[in-house]
This record gives C-alpha cells, structure tokens and sequence, in this order.
C-alpha cells in the first residue's frame, strides 16, 4: 500500500523526534508539527491500522520496521534536498520548506540522480 504524504510526514517526524528526545508521545507530535491532539490521535490510529507505528499502554509511540524504512528515506531525501538547494543559493527556511514539498513527489531515480551528483560536489 501506498502511504500518503501527510502519513509520510508523520513518520518522519516521529522519527526525528525520537531521534532528539529518546520517546516519542502524541502531544510531542501535535506540538512540533503544531497539529490539534485529536488529528495526532487520528493519524496514529491509521498508522497503527496499517503496520507503521506501535504505542504502548503508556502512550509511547514506536515505528515499526516497515514505518522506520519510510520514515528514514522520507528524512534523508529532505536533509539531502535542503543541502542542495541551499548550495543553489536558496535561503536554508525556503530550501527546507521546499524540501519538505519535493521529498514526497520526485521519482527515485531523480533523487538517486541529485544524489550522486550532490556527493560529487560534496555538498
């Protein structure tokens, strides 16, 4: 099944959290993507349906190894893009915002294409 953008910014997002703070709640997710706690609550629950997260009794949210995959390639295709365009000359807010938009549309092969290239510049 396809996961859609806003599930894939979810993933991301928890993993990037984790990844800062060690655990992951719902109210951490609602507060760094500035969401309501029922949206958050909402979402979890799809992922949850569909194999990407786990949450325990006490609420701490977990990717499971299918959620981590999408998670981390969704993350480096946002770090690897906001470089590049930054070394284009775009200011850092406006190449991650952008970033945040391309991750999710550019085919594979582009990405793979940006990326040898940006590793030949060594951005």
């Amino acid at each position: 099944m396809k996961i859609q953008e806003s599930g894939e910014n979810y993933l991301e997002t928890i993993l990037i959290l984790k990844n800062k703070h060690g655990a992951v709640r719902s109210i951490d997710i609602a507060a760094e993507m500035d969401f309501t706690k029922p949206s958050i609550s909402r979402a979890m629950s799809l992922l949850r349906e569909n194999g990407y997260v786990t949450m325990d009794k006490s609420g701490l949210i977990e990717l499971t190894e299918s959620g981590y995959a999408i998670a981390s390639n969704i993350y480096e295709r946002h770090q690897l893009l906001t470089k590049y365009l930054i070394a284009l000359g775009v200011e850092e807010s406006v190449a991650s915002a952008d970033a945040c938009r391309m991750e999710h549309v550019i085919s594979q092969q582009t990405f793979d294409k940006i990326k040898e290239h940006a590793h030949k510049k060594e951005l």
